[in-house]
């Protein structure tokens, strides 16, 4: 039974030979593959499968972690034994301009592309993206973000994608970002937005405020008319004027949210010192919020309200400071602000931690950063991310206030 299961382990794992005795199971690497990619060692790699060819080769040609080409090749059930598939695959992509850097990131985001037919698949999509007057970094651009538009039929959804697409006067510099959007480069969702556009303009919404490249404005116009009437109209009676910025905001918001998510979204609210009135003040001033998860939200919350002391009424007044990221922005300036306070450079009175939140990037470096560098010399690194304040033998206490 051992030697069968030793048998079946070497089918498995070519890479390997397995002697067997009865005292000793040892195992002898064979040669390595005579080709250049595989010629650098497995990394550290111990697992049985990650000595396949498949992983040898996104290890060793595309640059891959090895825990990542494990992943790909069993996630995404890929494997091939020979490179002549993905060396192709490979060369077509250099042959219209994508850098070995463009590719990695590429079959990263969609490694079933490898094992594509370069010829009859492949090469007639990038003929056909190239007739249109995409670049090479056009076309690195729009397959870094959305490698599975490669895995498409020509025929049947990119080029009559694209013909919606001429019908929809998109600027010639924004098609790579229409493209770019692989939940709407459907031919049936893009069916409904020529049609739902004239409603837009029946509500007086102008031109200018429903950029088509932009997803979230195709996303709220791919819905049956009946449903985009109903939700322009929702939006209307919540108070927003058409001609106003956040109105296709707004739209995309109600488009993408049911009742039954809304009223549990409010609830939420609720249990963090808000009133239906504040959510309704605060989705006029900036819609987006209400798109994000409760999970993103609560952990912003706990963090303004608990740790840094803001008042639900101030964070419902300015509710931008609740679509920034709490671990790129939040935390990094409130850490900047708390180290200051700490060491005495500057006053809790004299500041507001949703104004300094919501100030631009450069605003925040003149006033709290370069102003005190002398004296503080770490605040690059606080503000970075790269130095926390218990290095610094500080930290934030509950209810700390600015």
């Amino acid at each position: 039974m051992f030697g069968f299961c030793c048998k079946r382990l070497q089918l498995l794992v070519p890479s390997c030979r397995i002697a067997v005795d009865y005292s000793v199971t040892h195992f002898q690497k064979a040669p390595p593959f005579t080709r250049l990619y595989s010629s650098k060692p497995l990394l550290g790699v111990q697992n049985d499968k990650a000595r396949s060819f498949t992983v040898s080769y996104l290890i060793n040609s595309l640059g891959f972690s090895p825990q990542l080409a494990l992943s790909s090749s069993n996630k995404m059930r890929l494997h091939f034994d020979t490179p002549e598939k993905p060396d192709s695959v490979i060369k077509l992509f250099k042959d219209y301009g994508l850098s070995d850097a463009h590719i990695s990131d590429i079959v990263k985001k969609c490694p079933v592309l490898l094992v594509s037919n370069a010829e009859k698949t492949l090469w007639p999509k990038l003929q056909f993206f190239t007739s249109i007057g995409l670049s090479g970094n056009d076309l690195a651009r729009i397959f870094r973000i959305n490698a599975n538009i490669l895995t498409l039929s020509l025929e049947r959804s990119i080029r009559p994608c694209y013909d919606i697409m001429k019908t929809l006067e998109i600027p010639e510099d924004k098609v790579p970002y229409f493209i770019s959007n692989y939940y709407m480069f459907n031919p049936k969702v893009l069916s409904n937005v020529p049609h739902n556009t004239s409603i837009l303009r029946a509500h007086q919404v102008p031109e200018a405020s429903f950029p088509l490249w932009v997803c979230s404005h195709l996303l709220a116009l791919s819905f049956d008319s009946e449903k985009v009437k109903t939700n322009v109209e929702k939006v209307i009676s919540m108070g927003f004027d058409p001609s106003s910025t956040t109105f296709m905001k707004a739209l995309y918001v109600i488009s993408v949210t049911d009742a039954a998510k809304w009223e549990h979204k409010v609830e939420f609210y609720k249990k963090w010192g808000w009133t239906e009135d504040d959510v309704l003040l605060a989705f006029r001033k900036n819609p987006m919020f209400m798109s994000f998860s409760v999970k993103n939200i609560s952990a912003k919350m706990d963090f303004l309200l608990n740790k840094m002391g803001c008042q639900p009424a101030d964070l419902a007044a300015r509710p931008d400071i609740l679509t920034y990221s709490l671990e790129k922005r939040i935390i990094p300036r409130c850490s900047v602000i708390r180290f200051l306070q700490l060491k005495g450079l500057i006053v809790k009175e004299d500041l507001s931690i949703i104004t300094i939140v919501h100030k631009n990037e450069k605003w925040f470096l003149e006033r709290f950063v370069i102003k005190f560098e002398e004296q503080a010399p770490e605040l690059q690194s606080i503000l970075q991310g790269k130095m926390g304040l218990a290095e610094c033998g500080l930290g934030f206490d509950e209810s700390g206030g600015v």
